[in-house]
């Protein structure tokens, strides 16, 4: 996963103030900055981030979160079309405008910023204790103990994926869990899992690909299923290490190998599953 790193300015009581930037995803830090706090309306703060000001939150904690609530009931308006607009729109175009309006829903929500200390606690009234889910995502200490400005929607993210990490997720094919780590999909919508159970398999079974593993419970899936030998691929480094992690656990380390590429592996396989991304 890309990080980004860039160095926030703001004027606070006539002086420039001067905080790292620190986004997981990779997005550029806003180009302006506000201060704000519970005076703040939603309506103001939706139009401030439609705009792409960042705000940065400077009440409570809880107040931040049903901030971000109120935004996202804004985001999640529905457009307003004719009966023959309606009927016009083919189910590629319909696809690609949900695809639109999920980016810019991201966009917009990710402007609500809140603070984050070197040692990972939250400078905030009532703010929940991250020290642990922000050592899984970020490592064990922020570069040069650092402070640092993060979206309140990626530090959300932290902790659920602390939680799904801990707790893990229920796979009925495997009759197992499969724990996801930070920044890699979480199986938590089966219907592609069941496909891969459920579906023949071809005469050969001694080699299969699973290309884009992530969590490496497909790969699990196929090893389940007798598959010989499974490679599994990714880019990413998270879900290189959650895909090793999950097939030790459920016991297929031996026929699983988790590999590092671009895709496709050399050689060729007899079968081959992907379950490619589509939500921005």
């Amino acid at each position: 996963m890309k990080h980004t790193y860039q160095l926030l300015n703001w004027h606070d009581a006539e002086q420039t103030q001067q905080v790292m930037w620190r986004a997981e995803n990779g997005s550029s830090a806003p180009k302006k900055i506000i201060l704000a706090d519970d005076t703040l309306s939603a309506d103001s703060a939706y139009k401030l981030a439609c705009e792409g000001c960042g705000i940065l939150w400077q009440g409570d904690f809880p107040q931040a979160r049903q901030l971000l609530q109120a935004m996202a009931r804004r985001c999640d308006r529905p457009a307003k079309k004719s009966r023959k607009e309606r009927k016009e729109e083919s189910a590629s175009l319909i696809f690609h405008q949900h695809r639109q309006a999920q980016s810019q829903r991201a966009r917009i929500l990710a402007m609500v910023l809140i603070p984050l200390n070197a040692d990972y606690t939250i400078p905030l009234k009532r703010a929940p204790n991250v020290v642990d889910a922000c050592t899984q995502a970020y490592g064990q200490m922020m570069e040069a103990r650092q402070d640092w400005i993060v979206s309140l929607r990626e530090l959300q993210g932290l902790i659920g994926a602390h939680e799904w990490r801990k707790k893990g997720v229920a796979i009925v094919e495997l009759d197992e869990k499969i724990h996801p780590h930070y920044g890699v999909f979480s199986p938590l919508r089966g219907e592609y899992i069941s496909l891969v159970a459920t579906t023949s398999l071809p005469a050969d079974t001694s080699m299969a690909f699973d290309i884009g593993t992530g969590s490496g419970v497909l790969a699990a899936v196929l090893a389940k299923r007798d598959i010989q030998k499974i490679i599994a691929t990714d880019q990413d480094p998270r879900a290189l290490s959650c895909a090793r992690e999950n097939v030790e656990r459920l016991g297929y380390g031996e026929r699983v190998e988790v590999i590092s590429a671009d895709l496709f592996p050399e050689g060729k396989a007899p079968l081959i599953v992907c379950n490619p991304p589509w939500v921005p």
